[in-house]
């Protein structure tokens, strides 16, 4: 982590809260790029007055909204009749168009409740933007919830920031592991998934 802190510290003092604004667009693209470094940081350059802590809030939300919304349009581009066509292919190992149309369900039941606490979860926040451009989200509800769960977790973190001061650096201690235990349930998820689909082939045809 010495690397990536030292990496987002330059960015920061050289671009002040719009860095801020910028790494966190960069976390919701890519996520190993870790808001609890990003966030925590530009609560403690505010506290020591290096910059306005409701525009380091501020410019993390936008930058955390437009990142969501690039996940989005990918998710739109995709569709959900595309995706249910691949899906449908012998090696599309990653679901089955059964699976497909369940999640699709659970989306237009719970979609909402689903985006807006996604974005407060690690590796999640980046992730859900791409379902929910998929089922057809209403752009403005998916920019809205995005732009709440995202001002939530944003404020959070920059107020540690604020309140830890030069202690800062102390969160990616507790919220790393967090982060690690996210990432392993979900390359766990896809393996399961990627099992299930190759035992469900036909041993003879393999479809």
């Amino acid at each position: 982590m010495d690397g990536v802190t030292e990496w987002v510290f330059a960015i920061v003092d050289r671009l002040g809260a719009a860095g801020i604004g910028l790494l966190i667009f960069l976390e919701n693209v890519v996520p190993p790029v870790p808001s609890e470094v990003i966030l925590p940081l530009g609560g403690f350059r505010a506290q020591v007055g290096v910059m306005n802590p409701v525009a380091v809030w501020g410019a993390a939300t936008v930058g955390a909204v437009a990142g969501a919304l690039v996940l989005y349009a990918l998710g739109a581009w995709l569709g959900y009749e595309r995706v249910h066509r691949l899906a449908g292919h012998r090696w599309f190992l990653l679901s089955s168009q059964k699976d497909l149309d369940r999640g699709r369900v659970l989306f237009d039941r719970h979609g909402s409740v689903i985006v807006l606490v996604g974005r407060c979860i690690p590796l999640v926040r980046s992730l859900v933007s791409i379902p929910a451009g998929i089922s057809g989200m209403p752009l403005m509800r998916f920019t809205f919830l995005s732009a709440l769960g995202s001002a939530v977790w944003n404020a959070l973190f920059v107020g540690l920031g604020w309140f830890l001061g030069d202690r800062w650096e102390v969160i990616e201690q507790y919220m790393g592991p967090i982060s690690t235990g996210v990432l392993v349930v979900a390359v766990l998820a896809v393996g399961w998934l990627v099992v299930r689909r190759l035992r469900g082939r036909d041993p003879v045809t393999g479809a």
